[in-house]
């Protein structure tokens, strides 16, 4: 079938003040030395020549005013160091990222007892600057949140969204005229587990497990934690946030859409509640490349679990069997973040972890035959990563070379580390460079200022800004404004970035898989917004594509069935592709 007939094509222009025109850091932010500069980049599959990747912090020049407060209590409540999420979706439909914050709560009430503790909608002008809509938007939210996940479950064409918090979970329907509704109650997701009652939400996703044009969700819960009779940790005798070890956990929640507002919940039917874990982050796959796509859960200080999807309403939990329970060494790590896309370009997703301090971000290798191997030492990153702690976390094309990069948002758990382990508590964050062959290279020396600026760094969120084909970041941190980076990398790498409308599946198409081929070689892709640590990313699907100035074809597998492919597609613009009826 024509192109023409399949979608619509718009190359939008960028949006973003020039990259060369705020020198330094903003005024709130201090400078730690840079790390030593990494080696040239190898191996490349798109026979471009390799360049550096860039970052400019524009928080100041966006007019975007937002805390993230978690109210540090005497105490040492865990979760006031677990905040906060970030989520990139376009809530108006003009065709640029908003972005959204979570926000904490005062504390003993858990109440937003002031506007200060509001969750904060920033709308996107255009000029690199936003305006703040929450008001108008009626998003100032509830309670101490943690978590946020964007998708449209009722297929109107208006983004929506989940708000996972402590012992408080928000569901907020977006109206089409920039307000929402809190419909959690009616749509009956409110986050409460039988035997446990209502459960404290970290993470949550969109999915659509059953194949049947609605968008399901998920709902990843951390401890079984009540204020009230909570254990208060002293470590070297001082007052600490305590190891999650010091709690019990919980099951996850699957709720499962029933077409009509609501939503029931199915984890005992769906064998998800069997399961009682400490989840931190959430992602989506299809890891065996069947119909139905699979979820990892990282859990922390517990083992990670892979959920099967066996096509029947049920899942099978196989993380110890594929080999991603446990590290390379058979040990647990404080698993935060996580991403679960292809990293060396062979059809098959593999997922990368944030960890704490001593362990490493574990790297596991999709092997297929539903196996995977601990590649971190291999890959280089147990060596760069193992004195670090990270929380955010993102597979993404920075360079536009054909390879997916990866970024880290670190920081200590403990804002008091240095007294108590003699560690930082503010750390620079991270970015690796993909060499080609499951190695990265440490770039953050030299990915720009701000990725020398150490900050209480927690979620961050992914996608293009400003339509440029480059891929931003946004990144929260405690007590502080977040930060805005822009990419302003700077080569002559192509791209090309899908939007994708389902028809028979849900509208956002989340959970399609697409493989696009150039004269350099294939890469695969599946559009989620759940991606990192308690955040959602922009849902169109981005591919650098390196010197590639044509995608010969581009092949997407709907979670419907339905297969098309599209030929010889020009570069450099955001195609729209509108599911076909046949």
């Amino acid at each position: 079938m024509s192109l023409c007939l399949l979608c619509s094509a718009v190359s939008l222009p960028a949006q973003a003040p020039p990259a060369t025109s705020v020198p330094g850091a903003a005024p709130h932010e201090s400078v730690t030395p840079h790390r030593a500069a990494a080696g040239k980049k190898s191996g490349n599959m798109s026979a471009a020549a390799p360049s550096a990747i860039q970052f400019e912090n524009v928080i100041e020049r966006s007019k975007i005013k937002f805390t993230l407060r978690n109210s540090v209590s005497p105490q040492r409540y865990t979760f006031e160091t677990m905040a906060g999420g970030v989520a990139l979706f376009d809530y108006n439909n003009d065709g640029l990222l908003d972005i959204f914050f979570t926000n904490g709560a005062a504390i003993p009430s858990l109440e937003k007892s002031d506007a200060s503790y509001s969750n904060r909608l920033f709308r996107n002008n255009g000029d690199g600057t936003f305006t703040d809509v929450t008001e108008k938007a009626r998003l100032q939210g509830i309670g101490f949140a943690m978590g946020v996940a964007a998708g449209d479950y009722d297929n109107d064409g208006f983004v929506d969204l989940y708000i996972t918090g402590v012992n408080r979970n928000q569901l907020l329907h977006n109206n089409g005229d920039g307000t929402f509704t809190d419909v959690t109650e009616k749509a009956g997701v409110s986050g409460v587990i039988p035997k446990y009652g209502k459960a404290w939400g970290a993470n949550a996703g969109w999915l659509d497990y059953n194949n049947d044009g609605l968008l399901d969700l998920f709902v990843a819960n951390y401890l079984n934690y009540d204020m009230k009779t909570a254990t208060h940790c002293v470590q070297a005798g001082i007052p600490a946030y305590c190891s999650p070890i010091s709690f019990m956990g919980t099951p996850n929640i699957l709720y499962r859409n029933n077409g009509d507002g609501t939503f029931t919940d199915v984890s005992e039917q769906s064998h998800i509640s069997q399961y009682v874990g400490k989840a931190m982050g959430l992602s989506f796959a299809h890891y065996d490349n069947d119909a139905f796509p699979d979820i990892f859960v990282s859990n922390d200080t517990f083992q990670n679990y892979l959920f099967r999807n066996n096509g029947n309403g049920t899942f099978t939990e196989v993380g110890i069997t594929a080999g991603v329970a446990y590290n390379g060494f058979g040990n647990v790590v404080a698993g935060m973040g996580t991403d679960f896309r292809d990293l060396d370009n062979d059809g098959k997703p593999d997922i990368f972890q944030t960890a704490m301090f001593g362990e490493g971000f574990p790297v596991y290798k999709n092997l297929g035959n539903g196996q995977f191997q601990d590649v971190t030492a291999a890959s280089g990153m147990s060596a760069m990563t193992s004195r670090l702690t990270a929380w955010g976390a993102g597979e993404y094309d920075f360079d536009n070379d054909g390879y997916k990069d990866l970024f880290t948002a670190n920081a200590d758990i403990l804002d008091n580390a240095m007294e108590v382990a003699h560690r930082q508590y503010a750390l620079p964050n991270g970015l690796y460079r993909n060499k080609g062959n499951l190695a990265f290279e440490d770039l953050s020396s030299t990915a720009g200022r701000s990725f020398s600026v150490p900050a209480a760094h927690r979620g961050a969120a992914f996608g293009d800004l400003n339509n440029d084909g480059n891929v931003d970041i946004v990144v929260t941190v405690l007590n502080g404004p977040p930060k805005i980076l822009m990419n302003r990398t700077k080569n002559k790498n192509h791209w090309m970035i899908l939007k994708l409308v389902g028809v028979k599946s849900n509208r956002d198409g989340l959970g399609t898989k697409v493989k696009i081929t150039t004269g350099f070689g294939s890469q695969y892709n599946e559009a989620t917004t759940t991606v990192g640590y308690n955040s959602s990313s922009d849902k169109r699907v981005h591919f650098g594509l390196g010197a590639a100035a044509v995608v010969d074809s581009i092949e997407l597998t709907w979670p419907s069935g339905i297969k098309q492919v599209l030929k010889n597609v020009k570069a450099d613009q955001i195609v729209t592709v509108t599911e076909s009826g046949t």
